[in-house]
């Protein structure tokens, strides 16, 4: 996900995002795609981290967010980065951060969260290829082995580094590495979620 902004923000910088975003508490929007969604978790996790207070204003999806954003009736977004980069790279958004340790292959000239100076700011949406728990092991292994030669076709790489995904390594392709990411992030994501009182809907 990538930390982005209306050009009419003042702040060039995350550094001086933040210091504005303290100068003027409650007053910035933060788009969001509905309750409990990754730019909902992503607004309350980069308030609690830097300490700011924003104004989260909930869309009924990512597209109505960016359209509000372009048209500086939203002030701040954190989107997927799919969806940022083709305006990031048309210069009708600001981009101050990718939200993770890593720049993005499709947008190098974005630093990171540690570069910009919010260290720890990672979160990011990802995907992963599921089926029924009664699946029998043959089948999530044939299903898995099909998504990993997937994977390593290069032009499915291209496609995906373009839209601004980011493929794990071969190593983390597998079923059991799957289940231990997905139990590492609800361990991480749980706190901030019910702190904030979000439910199931």
């Amino acid at each position: 996900m990538v930390v982005v902004s209306t050009n009419r923000v003042p702040a060039k910088t995350l550094r001086e995002l933040i210091a504005w975003l303290k100068a003027n508490p409650d007053k910035a929007s933060l788009g969001t795609v509905g309750v409990g969604s990754a730019t909902h978790i992503a607004g309350l996790f980069f308030q609690k981290l830097t300490a700011t207070r924003l104004l989260l204003v909930p869309y009924r999806g990512a597209a109505q967010g960016m359209q509000d954003l372009l048209g500086g009736q939203l002030d701040l977004f954190m989107p997927q980065a799919t969806l940022a980069l083709p305006q990031v790279r048309a210069g009708t958004i600001r981009a101050y951060a990718v939200m993770g340790s890593a720049r993005l292959d499709s947008g190098p000239d974005i630093p990171t969260a540690d570069e910009a100076g919010a260290p720890g700011l990672y979160l990011s949406t990802w995907s992963g290829l599921w089926a029924p728990k009664a699946t029998p092991q043959a089948i999530v292994r044939m299903l898995n082995a099909a998504a990993m030669e997937a994977l390593a076709d290069a032009s499915v790489r291209a496609r995906l580094r373009d839209l601004g995904q980011e493929i794990p390594p071969t190593e983390q392709q597998t079923p059991e590495a799957l289940g231990a990411f997905q139990r590492a992030e609800a361990a991480k994501w749980w706190p901030i979620i019910k702190a904030a009182g979000i439910k199931g809907e």
